[in-house]
Formats: structure tokens, sequence, C-alpha cells
């Protein structure tokens, strides 16, 4: 399903009942509805990010609605389609922070690729109606994925911005990991406590200390491509 460990590490979450059913209404959704992200990306970040390789978890709440926009990561958006307000503000403050040049696209890919898992509570989305597959089971699946890392003996860095993302990462074992946490990147919160946060180098400090290679942020011109 997957194409990595994170196969055997939700296999029993995928046998639940509750798992079945939302497949079920999923398989619906895209029958009846235009939905995003495309089928295929749905699980895009955990086929992206496998268990074993992640260091840093960035939670958002459901894909953007709007079309060609959504490619299965949060806060990303597919190559050559414009950077929407938040992914903004992120790179803004990426570039205050790090001192780094944003990218002339949207694609996180390249921060997945290293270990990034840019995850959505919610997978799916109707064109145009945020939060329209909130509550259908989404939210079960993403608990278990968080339970599931914040077991591993290796440390890691959780980003939670905004209250939904914080009370989401409410379970993670601060003594293990770290949890950063600051209003949300949107122009609504931002200026809020977000600007200002160096969210990057903290978590690279971190995964430094452990002796964990940190994640280069700086994203290129030319975006990654899916594996």
């Amino acid at each position: 399903m997957f194409n990595n460990d994170w196969d055997a590490v939700l296999q029993q979450e995928i046998e639940k009942p509750y798992f079945e059913e939302l497949c079920t209404k999923i398989v619906e959704e895209y029958e009846n509805h235009t939905v995003y992200p495309p089928k295929e990306d749905i699980f895009r970040a955990l086929k992206q990010t496998p268990y074993k390789d992640t260091k840093v978890v960035i939670l958002g709440q459901d894909p953007y609605h709007g079309p060609g926009q959504a490619e299965g990561l949060s806060f990303s958006v597919k190559p050559g389609v414009r950077i929407p307000p938040s992914l903004h503000n992120i790179y803004k403050e990426m570039t205050a922070d790090l001192g780094i040049s944003a990218p002339s696209h949207g694609s996180l890919m390249h921060w997945a690729n290293q270990g990034v898992l840019l995850l959505n509570a919610v997978l799916t989305v109707r064109e145009g109606q945020p939060n329209s597959h909130k509550g259908l089971g989404w939210e079960t699946f993403t608990d278990a994925v968080i339970a599931q890392l914040n077991e591993r003996n290796t440390p890691m860095v959780f980003i939670l911005w905004g209250s939904y993302a914080q009370k989401k990462g409410a379970i993670v074992d601060r003594s293990r990991h770290m949890v950063l946490e600051s209003s949300h990147p949107s122009p609504l919160a931002a200026r809020r406590g977000f600007f200002g946060s160096r969210p990057f180098s903290r978590a690279n400090a971190f995964l430094e200390e452990k002796g964990i290679k940190p994640v280069k942020w700086d994203i290129p011109n030319q975006p990654d491509t899916k594996k």
C-alpha cells in the first residue's frame, strides 16, 4: 500500500473495520464528486517519507481544495501552481530564520525526501469545500500514524502550527521528542507568534544534538521528483 516500512507499521490499523469503511466512503466520494488530491497521491506523505527515515513531522489540517493544488503533502502544492498565502509565510520565516532564498515554486517534495513527514490530519477534500471530509475517519488513522512515531526510540521533531495541530500532537512524549509550537502561518495568525519562531534552525539544532543529520531546508528551484 505504501511500498515502504509503513506497510508493516500500520498493518493492524489498516485491517480495522473503521479503515475499511473509510476507504469505501472515499471511493464513493471520488466517483461522485471532484476530490483532491489525485487518488494516487492520497498517501503521498507516507509513501515519500518512510517510517525509519522520519526526522521531522509538520502537521497540517486538510488538503488544498483548489484545482491542481494538492499533491498529498501538507502545505505543499504542485510545481507551477501559485504559492498559497500560508506557504508564502513559511518561506518568509525560513528566509528570516536561515538566510536562504525561497524557491520559485511551492512543492515541498525536497523536504519529504529528506525525512520531513508532511502529514495532513485529513487526507482528502472535496473541491471548493474545506474540511468536507472531516469526521469520515481520517483523523483516527492519522492519530495512529502519530502514535507510532511517538513510540519510536529515535528522537524526532514535531512542528505544530496552530491550535488544531497542537491538540492533535498532544500525545507526543516531550521527554524524548522535541515539540515546536507556534501560531499558524496563515495571514490571519502568522503575526501572533509564527513569525520569529525559528522552527527550522531549532529543529536542526535538536537533530544535530542527537547525532542525526539535519534537514537541508533550502529548496532548489528545480522541484524534486516523486520517487
